[in-house]
């Protein structure tokens, strides 16, 4: 009989190892995986009934998760979660421990500015976890993609659609050749057939998928674009075929989730972009290239505020 794989050092090594093994897995492991990389911020903390619970599954689906990864059972894969928790989730886990105090206190009358203050501490929440979570190396991966292409599409749909609007209205401001698959009308079928070998498509998706952006995201693949998703998870549907995969989990607040920290990543990205592109415009200018970063950082970002009329 094969022995189990050693046990993963890291989280995110762990991640990495659900990712690669994903395809491979039973209904109710790919459950369980998608939970832990969606909750990796609570597997510290919570018993094994109660995690079980919020997938859906008996404790002993748990049991086995974890030793499918090389771990003894349940307990020592949560002890991975534990070190550096603190660190780690103190925004976030602050954020919903106070929510769920409003919630249980039974106030039949929050006043507006409750609402508005929980709003904007959960957005934080996002912005702190994105910021702690993003994964450099394929962010600027996505830069490369999109400042080496002529032709930028972005394809977003549902919750989506106003991150892909603003990334059409920001890549505008660039000199690429930017265009919306808006699926308006259901017309995703013939837009996307302007997409040629050589183009890059962002497409933005979070759970449950809007379908019309799978399909995008397969078919752009097929005609030999590359692929940059925004999504939540990299076990979903359009992660899998991305060349450069940016993860953001934006939290959620009353049942509604918020597109802070998706709106936040498009805009870095954006502007990543611009200054990589301003740069090169400049790599004929001795001069210019001898001037401080920062000085060149703030003349590509004004550049881009003046061409986008702000």
């Amino acid at each position: 009989m094969k022995p189990p794989p050693p046990p993963p050092e890291s989280v995110e090594q762990f991640l990495h190892c659900i990712t690669q093994e994903y395809d491979g897995l039973s209904r109710q492991l790919k459950v369980i995986s998608r939970h832990v990389e969606a909750h990796r911020d609570q597997l510290g903390l919570e018993g094994i009934q109660s995690v079980a619970g919020q997938c859906g599954v008996q404790p002993s689906a748990m049991v086995r998760f974890a030793k499918r990864f090389g771990f003894s059972g349940f307990s020592e894969m949560q002890r991975l979660f534990r070190e550096g928790l603190a660190e780690q989730i103190a925004p976030g886990r602050a954020y919903k421990l106070r929510l769920r105090e409003l919630i249980e206190s039974g106030s039949p009358d929050l006043q507006p500015e409750e609402i508005a203050d929980e709003f904007i501490k959960g957005s934080i929440a996002g912005m702190q976890q994105l910021r702690q979570t993003l994964d450099q190396q394929d962010f600027a991966r996505a830069v490369e993609l999109l400042a080496n292409t002529q032709a930028i599409w972005i394809a977003g749909s549902r919750r989506s659609f106003p991150v892909a609007v603003y990334l059409d209205y920001a890549l505008q401001h660039t000199e690429k050749r930017i265009g919306l698959l808006n699926a308006l009308g259901s017309m995703q079928q013939g837009q996307i057939r302007s997409v040629r070998a050589g183009d890059t498509l962002i497409a933005i998706s979070f759970a449950p998928y809007a379908e019309e952006t799978v399909q995008l995201a397969q078919q752009a693949r097929q005609r030999g674009a590359r692929l940059i998703a925004i999504t939540d998870s990299r076990m979903g549907p359009i992660a899998g075929a991305a060349e450069a995969c940016l993860i953001v989990q934006d939290s959620a607040t009353f049942g509604f989730r918020a597109l802070t920290a998706a709106m936040g990543l498009a805009q870095s990205l954006f502007v990543a972009l611009a200054y990589r592109l301003e740069l090169s415009s400049q790599s004929g200018d001795a001069g210019r290239r001898s001037g401080s970063g920062l000085r060149t950082v703030a003349h590509a970002h004004l550049s881009l505020l003046k061409k986008a009329g702000t």
